[in-house]
């Protein structure tokens, strides 16, 4: 099992979350999709579940909240980054021209959050570990495994995370209008052009779990009312597909090619 056991560097993407209309409905389908295990948690986290994989945290799931009189938000996967000062990065996100959605808040003693949108209008989190780091297991079937940023502007993209989080946007060799996030040479996500996805579609980072068996993934996710958006192919890095829950949120699964 890749488990991870230490704090994630300064810009590499440390935790997923999804913040569900029916919180209930999303916990039953990510542990029939997925294996995952979880349950909400106490009110004072306004329920929020941390699902595992065979006892090892994979990511969260939470009620939908918005503040009075305000829309809810979409149903989306949100990726985290990881920082080792909350308040500094919140200060070099609005310097860089970023948004504030939702100011440095503690979490408990578990860490501190921000969500914020890149100046293209990616949204995204920072999270400052304090008890709890992130994802504990990573990079195998049920676990997250990539985190992929979709953007009109790889050039000011490149500049924004550069200055917020001091991590680089490569190209990718042998990858046609592909990029790679490296943080300290190592690559921990990647970059597209947002041209490639249906018109209309906002810049997003997508989320990608690792399968076992893609074609019969799927299957099982249109099973339980889940969504294809792109069908299974195969690409450079494996046999992919990108879907949608059944209350909306989209996310990619990937069966490595060298499985």
């Amino acid at each position: 099992m890749p488990e991870v056991t230490t704090t994630y560097a300064t810009g590499t993407p440390c935790w997923v979350d999804l913040m569900a209309k029916d919180q209930p409905a999303a916990l039953d389908f990510y542990r029939d999709l997925l294996g995952w295990q979880g349950r909400p948690g106490p009110p004072e986290f306004g329920g929020y579940a941390v699902c595992e994989l065979r006892g090892k945290s994979v990511a969260g799931i939470g009620p939908t909240m918005a503040p009075e009189g305000a829309p809810e938000p979409p149903t989306v996967w949100t990726s985290y980054l990881s920082t080792t000062d909350a308040q500094a990065t919140q200060d070099a996100i609005t310097a860089a021209g970023g948004t504030l959605l939702a100011p440095v808040m503690d979490v408990g003693t578990l860490g501190r959050m921000l969500i914020a949108a890149d100046p293209q209008g990616a949204v995204f989190g920072v999270w400052q570990p304090g008890e709890f780091f992130g994802a504990q297991v990573v990079n195998e079937p049920g676990a997250l495994t990539w985190n992929e940023l979709h953007t009109s502007d790889v050039s000011a993209a490149t500049a924004f995370y550069g200055q917020v989080f001091g991590v680089e946007i490569e190209p990718m060799e042998g990858a046609d209008s592909y990029w790679v996030l490296r943080v300290a040479g190592r690559s921990v996500g990647g970059v597209t052009l947002l041209a490639n996805d249906p018109a209309g579609t906002p810049a997003h980072w997508l989320t990608y779990f690792a399968v076992d068996d893609v074609d019969s993934t799927t299957d099982a996710l249109v099973k339980r009312n889940g969504t294809v958006l792109v069908p299974p192919f195969d690409m450079p890095a494996g046999r992919m597909t990108v879907v949608s829950d059944p209350q909306g949120a989209p996310f990619a699964m990937i069966q490595p090619a060298s499985q």
